[in-house]
């Protein structure tokens, strides 16, 4: 009682006067302090603590966040740098970009930022921004694997004129020779000029290289495929075997050397060399698979066939071993037979290509209820891949001008299976092209009752209901936004989404951070026509045309942005740019 009776009467004592050590004090006795400008302050203290606890019990998501807003805060390197690698561990795409670009921002020198913003920009189709992150590594004297990424820009298809031009332009700058890695983006140049068929620009950076290091494996890859570009085979050839004498067991020179024996019809000496490297390659099924795909794509089956026979007799067969001799056997008009072999691909990589070529195969035949029975005894075999095989019916209907046909299969599997979110998608998507709006949202609804947090279906029709602007439907299309972009917060679709609905609610202002978000991840047509539309409403029509003019360069078809254009032409790349009341003369 007497306890009680003093803490009420400590509660009921007035809060202006306390006493303590040094006498009665003011409320706030830190009032008259002044700032702290370095250190950790209170909440600065409680931030980091946080985190690191946060780190420890494996929740690295608040981590992240804890150490990025401390970064923000105290201009440190150092909590970047952790913020980036908590956020690896939490495996959080946005949060490792965030908290890369800040480290970057405020340690420009550091290689590693700029590594993650490479990759990123890679994985999300921006090869600009990737290569640019590459030669800033270049450019502080690191190595930024130029070589390689020009590799995979040629496999991907990436717009390969602009990426020789932003090369070029780092090879012109002053003393760009004099760099450690010079060599490496000499290389990646000319192997870009040489698929654009500049052979006469590729050929003397070559030469370059190759009196800088000699020793480069990469170099006599290049140099090989170029021979065969320009049709210089027995230079092919040179090359092929140059670099496998340095690389002995890099696969892509024996094919090489395989491919420059082929087109000098030296069918039966590249047998002869693709078998002895066989043998001292024994048991390497990825090479023997490597070289039966590349007789077949220069129209050599039989030497094809040779290899792939060994492996059918294994106790466990590729699944690309029977896709491959499936082709062959359909090429040769067996059609019973090739359908076998497609029928022995088990699940995995191969499963839907060869149930896709079987199909097309024997509707090729002028054999479509063979075809549709062969995928709905597929779809029976392989419980897994039933959503997969009726989407992949549904499409091979399409294509051959059957649509009412796909859509009474959509239908009554749809029957069958109603909670089947893919299909359910699938056919919403189809309603939404055929104008059945109302069709589509019952699709879309039908997910949400199932899936209540499904971000595809969610943002699919708050896009719809905000791209549309339905009358007094826009809060609910915000709202259904707001739940994909709580469900997945990384997606740029979503947050083009989001963007989006803000600029038709009339808050252009709002709109831009989402969509120059979702620009940054999504680089496409659609996002662009979207910002670009955005800035155009706020005045930023130099900003909005050259954004417009660097796409349309990256991209040949842009339906969305020609559409805009339409509405805007003052967008238009070719117009002169806005004149400002400082820039009369």
């Amino acid at each position: 009682m007497a306890a009680t009776a003093l803490l009420l009467s400590g509660c009921q004592s007035s809060p202006g006067q306390q006493d303590g050590p040094m006498g009665a004090w003011s409320e706030d006795p830190m009032h008259g302090a002044p700032p702290i400008t370095q250190g950790l302050d209170a909440a600065g203290l409680s931030t980091l603590l946080s985190a690191e606890l946060a780190g420890q019990r494996g929740d690295y998501r608040y981590a992240s966040q804890g150490y990025l807003e401390a970064a923000q805060r105290y201009n440190d390197p150092a909590l970047a740098e952790r913020a980036t690698f908590a956020a690896r561990f939490g495996n959080e795409a946005a949060l490792i970009e965030a908290a890369a670009r800040r480290w970057r921002e405020l340690a420009p020198q550091a290689e590693a930022p700029n590594r993650l913003l490479a990759a990123f920009s890679l994985q999300r189709g921006d090869w600009l921004d990737s290569l640019e992150q590459r030669l800033a590594i270049v450019e502080a004297g690191g190595h930024g694997d130029v070589a390689a990424f020009a590799e995979i820009a040629v496999a991907e298809e990436a717009p390969l004129r602009l990426i020789a031009q932003q090369l070029r332009e780092h090879l012109a700058r002053p003393n760009a020779d004099q760099l450690p890695h010079h060599s490496d983006v000499l290389l990646g140049t000319a192997l870009i000029e040489a698929t654009l068929g500049d052979t006469a620009l590729a050929q003397p950076r070559l030469d370059h290289v190759e009196a800088l290091d000699p020793e480069s494996a990469s170099l006599w890859l290049v140099k090989a495929r170029l021979a065969l570009e320009v049709e210089d085979y027995p230079a092919a050839q040179r090359a092929a075997q140059q670099g496998l004498e340095l690389a002995p067991d890099d696969v892509r020179f024996i094919l090489l050397l395989a491919q420059a024996e082929i087109r000098l019809n030296n069918i039966r000496a590249a047998e002869v060399q693709t078998d002895a490297l066989l043998e001292s390659h024994s048991g390497n099924e990825d090479l023997r698979l490597s070289l039966a795909q590349l007789y077949l794509e220069e129209g050599h089956p039989a030497p094809a066939q040779r290899l792939l026979q060994p492996l059918i007799g294994q106790p466990e067969v590729p699944n690309l071993a029977y896709y491959l001799l499936g082709e062959i056997t359909q090429a040769q008009g067996d059609t019973d037979n090739a359908l076998l072999y497609y029928r022995q691909v088990s699940e995995g990589d191969e499963f839907l290509p060869a149930r896709a070529a079987a199909a097309e195969m024997l509707i090729e035949a002028d054999r479509l209820l063979d075809a549709r029975a062969f995928l709905r005894i597929e779809r029976m075999r392989f419980d897994r891949y039933f959503t997969e095989l009726v989407m992949l019916e549904v499409q091979l209907l399409d294509e051959i001008d059957q649509t009412e046909e796909a859509n009474a299969l959509l239908d009554r599997e749809i029957s069958r299976t109603p909670d089947d979110a893919s299909l359910l998608y699938m056919r919403a998507m189809r309603r939404w092209a055929a104008g059945d709006i109302a069709g589509m949202e019952q699709d879309l609804r039908q997910i949400l009752r199932s899936d209540p947090d499904n971000a595809e279906a969610l943002n699919a029709l708050g896009y719809t209901l905000a791209d549309l602007n339905v009358p007094g439907r826009l809060d609910e299309a915000l709202a259904l936004i707001e739940r994909a972009y709580q469900a997945d917060p990384g997606n740029p679709a979503v947050l083009d989404s989001m963007g989006w609905v803000y600029y038709r609610l009339g808050e252009p202002q709002k709109a831009l951070p989402w969509l120059e978000r979702a620009y940054a991840q999504l680089p496409d047509p659609e996002v662009a026509a979207h910002l670009a539309e955005v800035l155009q409403s706020l005045g930023r029509i130099d900003e909005a045309r050259q954004l417009l003019q660097r796409i349309m360069q990256r991209t040949d078809q842009h339906p969305q942005i020609d559409e805009l254009l339409e509405r805007h032409p003052e967008l238009s790349p070719g117009m002169r740019p806005e004149r400002t009341p400082s820039d009369t003369p």
